[in-house]
């Protein structure tokens, strides 16, 4: 894939097939380690230590909508070819953790991509779901948290056409929080 950010949204779409209610999104770009690390964690269904063990066959898939899983197995191979890995814990009732890592400024990394869209795609999507993501750039912060905008909203929901105007205006936010080293950091605790 072109672009990280369609890796991240296959996991983020493995996790609403888990039936997860809450998934938590994690990146964290750190230039003096040359690291970036994704990080994907739900409370899903989650997988025994068998399913865990064939997911990197790309021939192995619990979908039933299509023969083959190349979503890990590629998102894998994105992060080995950038000095880095992808690492899979789950336990059955309890949920799921992706975890890739990359060399940062390795030739090879793809760009993160469109997060935006792929936000976007969780949080309005028909699924009642909730999703906390941060994004980490050395030290600076970028976050949104779906379980402050429900207490916020009530009974309104986010596809309401002000409420996904609000969505999309916060999200064009994040690069200008990121890309700037004096400025706010926003969504941190």
């Amino acid at each position: 894939m072109r672009e990280l950010s369609l890796h991240v949204l296959d996991v983020l779409e493995n996790a609403l097939a888990a039936d997860a209610t809450l998934i938590e999104l994690e990146i964290n770009e750190d230039s003096a380690a040359n690291r970036l690390s994704i990080r994907v964690t739900d409370n899903g269904r989650g997988m025994d230590a068998e399913t865990v063990a064939r997911v990197s066959d790309p021939f192995f898939t619990t979908r039933t909508t299509r023969d083959i899983g190349l979503g890990l197995p590629l998102f894998r191979a994105a992060a080995q070819r950038c000095n880095g890995d992808l690492t899979l814990r789950s336990q059955r009732g309890v949920g799921t953790e992706v975890l890739a890592e990359f060399e940062r400024d390795h030739l090879d990394r793809a760009p993160l991509g469109d997060m935006k869209s792929t936000l976007l795609g969780v949080i309005l999507s028909d699924r009642v779901r909730d999703l906390r993501y941060e994004h980490r750039v050395d030290g600076r912060s970028f976050g949104l948290d779906t379980r402050e905008l429900r207490a916020v909203l009530g009974d309104v929901p986010f596809t309401h056409p002000s409420v996904r105007d609000w969505l999309e205006e916060y999200l064009d936010q994040e690069s200008l929080v990121l890309e700037n080293p004096g400025g706010p950091s926003e969504g941190s605790d």
